[in-house]
């Protein structure tokens, strides 16, 4: 078995990346069983909420150590740095034998002393630059320098990402490796699971789901502006929207929507649950009409592969990376034009069946994604590895 070293991704700050995380140990442990076992490093400072899912898993190994604590981060990148690796965290992955290290957002140094994958989740600094402050900018830019400078070999999730990688940083070519991830349902929840969510929130039972967190690129104010619209002409619709109302970089956004939703006076039509449990997620998503994604940026998106787990009708922005990962599946719409998306949402209100045509063939097409998946990542660090024997063995 190959020896897969993994941290901790995102969390609190950011589900994401956590949920992410936790559905590609769940898929490689489930379809490639005895292929790689994955050794998950936690520090002993991790959230024992955010432990425990890992703890229930089985095939993954967990580490607990103090050198992969929250306050040992800034200490830990400045002797990768000077010193190439920090040496205790080197001897850590020695004494567990690791093979290969899969590296998100901590950059462990070019002489870490295994075969890296770097996970880019996307380049939304690059394209969305003013809504990152200078130190932002820098802080996501330096870090992607310095993996490519290292030599990793770079992961992303769609070839909207890869071609964005090879625009703005040319000497990634060649290294760059699509693995579009996919989402199975842990478990599809049935009608009478359905109501009681619905009951839970006191919902109707007719709405559209946005269960995207209050981050300003995730396009919130246009669909309060599409009910606006729609308000105008005496029409309503519902959009029931859930996730952290924070933007980490732009903390006074959620106060704008706040304000936007006073003036227009929609907010009976555009219902705020705020931060719910993950398991409450799958019921509210099948219960709606559709899922809803206004997004001005996606690197490939969570809650896209999760309705389409479900068979949940989709409306998304016109985004290439949303066409290249639900074509046929979803209905599109400008995602700079709050008129554009009024019309979306009413019609689909009027005559949902114009959306269940087209999601009937996202369960028939559920496992082929997920396979692939699985398939493509093995692959990739199975390649990784075996390239770092072959130099090996060339440098004797």
């Amino acid at each position: 078995m190959t020896r897969i070293a993994f941290t901790l991704i995102g969390g609190k700050s950011w589900t994401g990346g956590y949920n992410y995380l936790l559905n590609l140990l769940r898929v490689i442990t489930q379809r490639h069983p005895g292929v790689l076992q994955p050794i998950l490093f936690f520090g002993t400072d991790v959230d024992p909420d955010d432990a425990r899912p890992f703890q229930k898993m089985e095939g993954i190994k967990i580490v607990s150590s103090p050198l992969m604590n929250m306050d040992q981060r800034n200490s830990n990148l400045l002797k990768s740095l000077i010193l190439g690796a920090p040496p205790a965290i080197r001897r850590l992955f020695q004494t567990h034998r690791v093979d290969v290290l899969f590296e998100n957002a901590q950059f462990y140094g070019r002489n870490i002393g295994v075969p890296t994958i770097a996970w880019i989740p996307d380049f939304q600094h690059r394209e969305l630059s003013h809504l990152f402050s200078r130190g932002a900018w820098w802080k996501r830019e330096l870090g992607f320098r310095a993996q490519i400078h290292a030599g990793r070999t770079i992961m992303l999730s769609s070839n909207d990402a890869r071609t964005s990688c090879e625009h703005y940083y040319p000497n990634t070519r060649d290294r760059t490796h699509v693995v579009r991830f996919a989402v199975p349902p842990s478990h599809v929840p049935d009608a009478s699971e359905i109501a009681s969510v619905i009951r839970t929130y006191d919902l109707p039972a007719r709405y559209f789901y946005l269960p995207n967190q209050f981050w300003q690129h995730k396009n919130h104010l246009l669909v309060i502006d599409a009910l606006a619209l729609l308000k105008e002409r005496g029409e309503k619709v519902l959009v029931v929207a859930s996730g952290k109302q924070l933007d980490p970089y732009r903390p006074e956004h959620f106060e704008k929507i706040q304000a936007r939703l006073r003036s227009t006076g929609v907010s009976d039509q555009f219902r705020m649950l705020g931060l719910v449990p993950y398991e409450d997620i799958a019921p509210l998503m099948a219960g709606s009409i559709a899922l809803l994604n206004p997004s001005l940026f996606e690197g490939w998106s969570t809650t896209v592969e999760e309705a389409r787990g479900l068979a949940v009708p989709m409306i998304l922005s016109d985004l290439p990376v949303h066409r290249e990962q639900a074509d046929g599946i979803a209905r599109f719409f400008d995602r700079h034009s709050a008129a554009a998306l009024a019309e979306t949402l009413l019609s689909v209100w009027d005559d949902p069946t114009t959306l269940t045509t087209t999601s009937a063939s996202a369960r028939t097409a559920l496992l082929d994604p997920v396979q692939r998946f699985a398939d493509d990542f093995v692959t990739l660090v199975e390649r990784v590895r075996m390239q770092h024997i072959g130099k090996s063995k060339t440098s004797k």
